[in-house]
């Protein structure tokens, strides 16, 4: 395997090198490296707050130390339950209290068999590896930004209908760039860790990232990445003592304001609401209408399951059905639309309420152990992988982890989780 790594990190690093010794690129950083000094050294940072603006927050240990804890998965869960207007079935909430202890044990119990002691054995991973592997996948992203909204004629966020056009094949890609963006933050840290760069310079390049991410996933009219972009940049920015806690409540509000604000004008340039209703209709319906999913799933999925793996198998590339498709063919036989099925929706149909206890427990194990090599390590790397799993996971509570570049970064960490455990044990 270590053969395979070197081949494929050395085929990467000489394209990252040519590309970024290219006559564009080097302009472009020249431009990046002005505009950055001119940033670290502007008159107008003082009139920034401080880190120990709200103190208050500084001196909450839970917050502190806990923000990004595995255990905000269960949290944000029940407030999207919270959310709709109806409530849950009773077969549904005994669902949930399986599934929601299964995570538990996962995530918190589990980890404390693994990984006790010493630290030294974790593997290792290079930066500069690590920078051109995201690197290259950022340059991805951007070719297919352009060949997807060259397909439909036009930029889907000026033309609301045109989103619709856009074709799967052409726009997984594009969504590459989170990723990339993860691995280019974490070699950011690494080199503010190794005291290479000042936090203001490392401040200014994440928030260069992530102005980045918006000029590209915003157009696209998609407001999943955009959020997934916006909560790893904060989570590797917190663990990595860039970003200060009262940040992190406030872009955790900002989020959540951009999230109504562009669900609600959408929605208004779709004519699905009107403009006296509650900007935040839009997320109470939606709430609404995926906790009714999740009910008739967790109906047909019963103690377990009906599909019996056939869901997860679907999302394969080559698959008849797609997994959200296939949920909109077991509860009104049409498979022409997409419905998310909420984080457990897919274990639930697949295996009952057996495999949502299950899954949930795997989930929340692989968080647990990613959370507690963090901690311990503060590696840039492993900060980037946690940062990833657990913003997809955040994200999954409504659209479940179901599309399949999603699951091949579990798979990856997964991977390098149980090395690490193995390492350990050896």
């Amino acid at each position: 395997m270590s053969v395979v790594y070197s081949a494929l990190t050395s085929l990467i690093n000489r394209i990252s090198d040519e590309f970024r010794k290219s006559f564009l690129f080097t302009l472009i950083f020249t431009i990046l490296e002005f505009i950055e000094n001119q940033w670290v050294n502007s008159y107008f940072k003082r009139f920034y707050p401080s880190e120990n603006f709200l103190a208050r927050l500084n001196r909450n240990n839970i917050l502190k130390n806990y923000i990004f804890h595995p255990l905000i998965v269960l949290f944000l869960f029940a407030l999207f339950l919270l959310l709709s207007m109806n409530r849950p079935s009773e077969s549904l909430i005994i669902t949930l209290i399986i599934a929601f202890g299964g995570f538990f044990i996962g995530s918190t119990l589990l980890p404390r068999y693994f990984l006790n002691g010493d630290m030294e054995r974790i593997i290792q991973f290079e930066r500069r590896d690590i920078y051109s592997i995201g690197f290259c996948l950022i340059l991805v992203s951007i070719v297919f930004f352009f060949i997807s909204i060259a397909s439909v004629g036009g930029i889907p966020l000026l033309k609301p209908s045109i989103r619709y056009l856009l074709k799967p094949m052409l726009t997984m890609p594009v969504f590459l760039i989170i990723p990339g963006t993860c691995l280019i933050a974490g070699a950011y840290l690494k080199d503010f860790q190794d005291e290479k760069i000042t936090r203001s310079q490392a401040r200014f390049r994440f928030l260069f990232l992530l102005v980045i991410d918006c000029a590209f996933l915003l157009l696209l009219g998609y407001r999943t990445p955009l959020l997934a972009a916006f909560l790893i940049i904060i989570i590797i920015g917190f663990y990595g003592n860039i970003v200060s806690l009262w940040e992190v409540v406030v872009g955790a509000l900002l989020g959540i304001g951009a999230i109504i604000g562009i669900g609600y004008f959408r929605s208004l340039g779709e004519m699905t609401i009107t403009s006296s209703t509650s900007p935040i209709y839009s997320l109470q319906s939606r709430a609404d209408f995926t906790l009714h999913v999740l009910n008739l799933l967790d109906f047909l999925g019963g103690n377990f399951g009906l599909t019996h793996g056939h869901m997860l198998a679907s999302s394969i590339p080559g698959s008849d059905l797609g997994p959200r498709m296939m949920v909109g063919r077991l509860i009104a036989w049409r498979s022409e639309v997409t419905v998310t099925p909420t984080l457990i929706g897919q274990m639930v149909v697949d295996f009952g309420k057996f495999g949502a206890f299950t899954g949930m427990l795997a989930l929340g194990f692989i968080l647990g152990i990613g959370f507690k090599i963090m901690q311990k390590t503060k590696n840039y790397f492993y900060i980037g992988i946690y940062s990833l799993i657990l913003t997809y996971t955040i994200l999954g509570i409504e659209t479940g982890i179901l599309d399949i570049q999603v699951l091949i970064y579990f798979a990856i960490a997964v991977f390098i989780y149980l090395a690490n455990v193995a390492r350990w044990r050896n």
